[in-house]
């Protein structure tokens, strides 16, 4: 396992970070994800993300418990503010981000997190509310560091020209060889200012591992057949985006590398980006997807897997 810096920060996060949307307290049974959180740190996988939302808490009670006999400094912990709590707690408002920040730490079992990140832009609280929030968070020694996920450019040009606020350093987008966007605005601006990108959903919620056949049911067990998991991947199982993942197949056999190590391999080709974001429900899973970090390719492979997809992005 390789690591990277996460922006201006002084945490060295590794290339493959282990993710809890969808999975951690919500479709894997406990013994299972327990096993891949194991495996997560046989691996050297120290970055570890999740968010109060995921579950309802639940994601971040189930790490609470799987991580209290660890070595606080053995791992790098982030978890998110932003979505519905209960019918009143949403947002980025000041007594929202305290208190929900306090609600976390309590659920993880720690007196801090090294990294909290607001999940989604909040276009119903002044931005000044927001970063002072989330500055009195990192000084009063809650969370060391401060990040984001898919906030617009704009407002990202917007906290970064503040004063006296502290900075952020992370970025967590979509971004994978289905879904380029972040290229546009977002890693420019955050690589120019000390901002690292840490990505979610770099496998396409796993349609680029390849296992879904063209004109097939999806296989029995995976993540297109799960009620709990299965929800968002409409757009993904497209007979057209599926027809040319399996076109880069023979790239990645001729890359020596799994379809799912090659599609995380073009991820971490960006040197903006610190991290993917995996979800597993196995162990052999996350080992598959680790084996990706440090893998050399071909840049001219890499090139012809852009020119496959381009047209389903």
């Amino acid at each position: 396992m390789r690591y990277r810096r996460l922006g201006s920060s002084e945490l060295h996060v590794s290339e493959i970070s282990l993710g809890s949307w969808l999975t951690f307290g919500v479709g894997v049974e406990a013994g299972r994800s327990r096993a891949v959180v194991d495996e997560a740190f046989a691996l050297g996988i120290n970055f570890i993300d999740t968010a109060n939302v995921y579950g309802r808490g639940a994601a971040e009670e189930f790490l609470g418990a799987v991580l209290k006999d660890r070595p606080r400094d053995s791992y790098v912990l982030a978890t998110k503010v932003f979505f519905p709590m209960s019918a009143t707690d949403r947002g980025l408002s000041r007594a929202q981000i305290e208190k929900q920040l306090d609600a976390s730490l309590r659920r993880l079992g720690t007196d801090h997190v090294d990294l909290y990140q607001c999940h989604r832009y909040d276009p119903e609280t002044p931005l000044e509310e927001t970063m002072e929030a989330l500055t009195r968070a990192v000084r009063s020694g809650k969370t060391r560091y401060i990040g984001f996920s898919e906030w617009p450019a704009d407002r990202i040009a917007a906290a970064l020209e503040m004063a006296d606020v502290e900075k952020f350093v992370s970025s967590q987008p979509q971004y994978s060889l289905l879904w380029r966007q972040p290229e546009e605005a977002v890693i420019p601006l955050c690589a120019a200012n000390g901002i690292s990108q840490i990505v979610w959903s770099p496998l396409a919620q796993g349609v680029l591992t390849g296992k879904y056949a063209p004109g097939a049911p999806p296989p029995e067990g995976t993540r297109a057949t799960s009620e709990e998991m299965g929800g968002f991947m409409d757009r993904l199982l497209q007979t057209p985006v599926l027809e040319a993942v399996q076109r880069l197949k023979p790239l990645a056999a001729e890359a020596g590398l799994s379809l799912a190590q090659f599609a995380l391999a073009w991820v971490l080709r960006e040197p903006n980006v610190a991290s993917a974001i995996v979800g597993a429900s196995r162990p052999e899973q996350l080992a598959e997807n680790a084996a990706a970090s440090g893998a050399e390719v071909d840049p001219a492979l890499f090139a012809e897997a852009e020119r496959i997809v381009a047209a389903v992005r």
